[in-house]
């Protein structure tokens, strides 16, 4: 491993003790969600301003020591791990809202800002911010990693969300992307490049975000289903006769188990669909009754409607601790969690070929997702150190990402890349994946940026 002390003094003498070599502080940001693992970072940085993002580039670009981004750390493919030894650079302490401009329905924010602090401060504006991963992530992490949730269906991911952003490059140079305006033609679309990076381009420190009104009328409901298949097919239904749904989330019949045991709920261990629509009082009443329609065709029972604030977050609350409370079936275990996403005629298909896939392999997990764009997710429990548990793991989460790949589909549609399924890009992007490499070495010709992630490997 390269020695960095260099760099490292030369960082110290700009931030003082916001450089910290510890190893508590290394430790703690050397962890990941998932069954990732690397060494920790050689040093960790707290930047307060752009200006000391900026000098801390250079200087490591020009000592050649490698930087990976850090938000909350929440990322499940390994994002965020230094597998390369060098800095992390803790966004958090860059936690400010730098502009509220409810005329133009926007916000300028800080990077370390996590959604749940932005709609804390928009309450009582009218407007919120409706990217929704399930943890209470960054906002410069979302960004960096295209992060989506549960309702994407309805608003959007970070894609749509992101309009403008502030990104230092690797040699310290500061840049803007993207406008306040609603479109524009003029140019390349950096903006779009840099969302979705993973770190490897630059280090977002402002972004410019898109707002939407808080709805007037909002209804919830939860509703369980004989067969998996049937529970997808309503979903399959719905979006193709163009039912507006605010969110719409599936859950099999192992996930449901897990949420009762985790937050004393008393669901049938059935494929269960969560909804939600929002609106007008009057349009949420007759979408809910065209759902109500399809659901009754595809078998589905027990309507329990969450009518009252109280009642929805208690609702949503047990969809976002499912990866904890499945985590809880096998005490001890470890995940491997992955996401596929795939066009919607092709979405009953890929649940049950997936469902039958963890069944063969004999791997206990769930399968949840936010299915309304396609999108499904797979939580896989294994024993840490289970070198053959992990392998049968990753053939099934192989072959779920490649099934995707073969019907037109993708193999994340909202963990990334890191380096769970760098492997996996190729097959997807063939000669595509080359020219990615491409734009990463013009951007970062002494790749120090989240080295290891995302593109290939340098020759």
């Amino acid at each position: 491993m390269v020695n960095h002390q260099q760099a490292f003094d030369e960082i110290r003498a700009i931030i003082g003790d916001r450089l910290s070599q510890k190893d508590a502080d290394r430790d703690q940001h050397g962890q990941s969600e998932t069954w990732h693992r690397a060494p920790p970072p050689d040093a960790v940085a707290w930047p307060e301003t752009t200006e000391e993002v900026s000098r801390i580039l250079a200087i490591c670009n020009r000592h050649r020591c490698p930087v990976i981004g850090w938000g909350t750390g929440t990322s499940l493919e390994g994002h965020s791990l230094a597998t390369h030894g060098g800095l992390v650079l803790d966004m958090l302490r860059m936690d400010r809202i730098l502009d509220i401009r409810p005329e133009d329905m926007l916000a300028v924010v800080q990077p370390g800002l996590t959604r749940e602090a932005l709609n804390t401060d928009l309450r009582a504006t009218g407007l919120f911010f409706p990217i929704d991963p399930g943890a209470n992530a960054s906002l410069g992490g979302m960004a960096a990693t295209r992060a989506s949730g549960t309702m994407a269906v309805r608003y959007g991911t970070m894609r749509d969300a992101v309009l403008a952003m502030e990104v230092v490059l690797a040699d310290g140079t500061i840049i803007r992307t993207g406008t306040r305006a609603a479109k524009s033609s003029a140019g390349y679309d950096l903006n779009a490049l840099i969302v979705g990076s993973e770190g490897t381009l630059g280090i977002i420190t402002e972004l410019t975000l898109r707002l939407h009104g808080q709805p007037e009328d909002v209804a919830a409901a939860v509703c369980a289903f004989p067969t998996l298949e049937d529970a997808v097919n309503c979903v399959a239904m719905t979006m193709q006769i163009g039912i507006p749904m605010a969110r719409i989330e599936f859950m099999d019949p192992i996930a449901m188990r897990a949420v009762n045991l985790h937050s004393g709920t008393d669901y049938p261990e059935k494929p269960h669909l969560m909804i939600e629509f929002n609106g007008s009082p009057e349009g949420v009443r007759a979408n809910a009754e065209a759902f109500g329609d399809i659901a009754g065709e595809c078998g589905g029972e027990g309507f329990q409607w969450a009518a009252s604030p109280e009642d929805r977050r208690k609702l949503w609350e047990a969809r976002h601790a499912s990866y904890w409370a499945t985590l809880k079936l096998r005490p001890g275990a470890t995940g491997v969690v992955t996401d596929v996403c795939v066009p919607m005629s092709e979405l009953p298909g890929a649940v049950s070929a997936a469902a039958r896939d963890m069944a063969d392999a004999g791997i206990l997990g769930d399968i949840v997702g936010h299915v309304g764009d396609g999108n499904f997710h797979t939580l896989l429990l294994i024993e840490p150190g289970n070198e053959q548990e992990l392998a049968r793991a990753k053939e099934v989460a192989n072959a779920m990402a490649r099934r995707a790949i073969a019907v037109g589909g993708t193999v994340s549609g909202e963990h990334g890349i890191g380096i769970g399924k760098r492997a996996l890009m190729e097959e997807q992007h063939g000669e595509a994946w080359a020219v990615m490499g491409a734009i990463k070495a013009t951007l970062d010709p002494n790749n120090i940026l989240n080295p290891g992630k995302l593109v290939p490997d340098r020759n």
